[in-house]
């Protein structure tokens, strides 16, 4: 079909013609950009720990000033803990996933004291960590029970000692590219170095939304036996038992000294709830968003054509009686709307990459990829022939006698 009869009408309406190419442009730069988002978040979402999270419990308690012993109440929690029903195994940890808390440190090799630092999440843990928190060796092994130091007399050393520690397999890939972990020296907690004598596939960061991918999964495992004041209990139970095995545990830590106050006790599916409560709000805003848009956008584009049917009835009547048949009529302005489409889009890709330059500026967002443009452009082109259809049909069905004598 020739457009240059499309081109001269459009001529002869700017103003509605701008208006509707300004609304499909503003729709196609936020779409664009609230898709990105979206895509950020539910790769957030669909983040992997590498912990059994269906089998986790995670109970913290709070000491008074008329404990007994910390070192002995901790020891008898976790005897009581792993002789319950359902409990596959229990340790005490300094932080956990989702947690309230995060301790970090940097690591580098020992070669060279200006050699690059790392920023690194420091677990430090009790026995049966690895069983606990499901943590697969690569290589190496775990740590021996001599191995382990008592928590105690490490925060009364001024220069402690760290004989043997555990990484993640992305932290050894960094530190040691190309070579084997396992039997290497590394500076991180203390002034002296650390033999790593394991790798475990998988660890991350207590807050893995709120780090960047660099180092979300570096991660030092330290054997140091903390006590209730400064850890948190984390038991693996099986998946049916769970919620049985958290009010057991409550009732066994309270059993052994009533003094103290259990302050919370969760699964860790309910922490990774909360955690990413946000980022799935955020998720169904973006979408509430591109819906509203899309159907405003929509409705723009049917009153517009509604409209200029309207407008053009005796112009549809020559074209009919002139030989034009109802499809070339629904062409004519299918076409038209493709054309303001086009230019939308056009305008609007533009303005995508211009707010994708500002949220990267002020919010440290990613550049916006590519190929959500034509994901952007393909569904706006979709939207527009959709909406214009019905507008096109009535102007189609049109008989030329009725249309010539309006």
């Amino acid at each position: 079909m020739d457009i240059l009869p499309i081109l001269s009408t459009l001529r002869r309406h700017k103003t509605a013609a701008t208006l509707i190419v300004l609304e499909i442009a503003l729709t196609s730069a936020i779409v664009c950009n609230a898709l990105h988002l979206i895509s950020q978040r539910v790769d957030t979402l669909s983040h992997d720990s590498g912990l059994p999270e269906a089998e986790l419990v995670v109970i913290e308690v709070r000491g008074t000033g008329g404990n007994a012993d910390a070192d002995e109440l901790t020891t008898r929690d976790l005897n009581a803990i792993r002789q319950l029903p359902g409990v596959k195994s229990a340790t005490l940890v300094n932080q956990v996933i989702y947690g309230h808390n995060s301790n970090n440190t940097s690591v580098r090799r020992p070669a060279d004291k200006n050699s690059p630092r790392h920023s690194t999440s420091l677990y430090i843990v009790s026995d049966q960590a690895l069983d606990t928190m499901g943590l697969k060796l690569v290589a190496g092994r775990d740590f021996k029970t001599e191995e382990y130091l008592s928590g105690t007399e490490f925060d009364k050393q001024s220069d402690p000692t760290i004989g043997q520690v555990l990484i993640s397999r992305e932290l050894a890939e960094k530190l040691f590219p190309g070579e084997a972990a396992v039997g290497q020296s590394l500076y991180g907690f203390t002034e002296t170095p650390s033999t790593v004598i394991g790798v475990v596939e998988r660890l991350t960061h207590p807050y893995p939304n709120r780090v960047g991918a660099e180092n979300r999964n570096y991660a030092m495992v330290l054997p140091i036996r903390g006590t209730f004041r400064g850890g948190q209990y984390l038991i693996r139970a099986e998946p049916a038992q769970r919620d049985a095995v958290m009010k057991a545990a409550v009732a066994a830590i309270e059993r052994n000294d009533p003094s103290r106050i259990v302050n919370s006790a969760k699964t860790l599916s309910e922490m990774r709830d909360t955690h990413y409560a946000q980022d799935r709000a955020m998720v169904w805003l973006m979408g509430g968003v591109i819906a509203a848009l899309m159907v405003v956008t929509a409705f723009g584009i049917v009153g517009l054509a509604s409209f200029w049917v309207q407008q053009r009835t005796r112009m549809i009547g020559t074209r009919r009686a002139l030989g034009a048949t109802k499809g070339q009529i629904q062409r004519y302005f299918q076409l038209e709307n493709f054309l303001l489409s086009t230019v939308g889009i056009a305008v609007g890709m533009a303005g995508a990459f211009g707010l994708s330059v500002v949220l990267m500026t002020s919010y440290e967002m990613p550049r916006l990829p590519w190929y959500y443009l034509p994901i952007g452009a393909l569904a706006l082109w979709c939207l527009g022939q959709l909406a214009v259809l019905a507008p096109a049909r009535r102007a189609a069905a049109l008989p030329p006698v009725a249309a010539l004598r309006s």
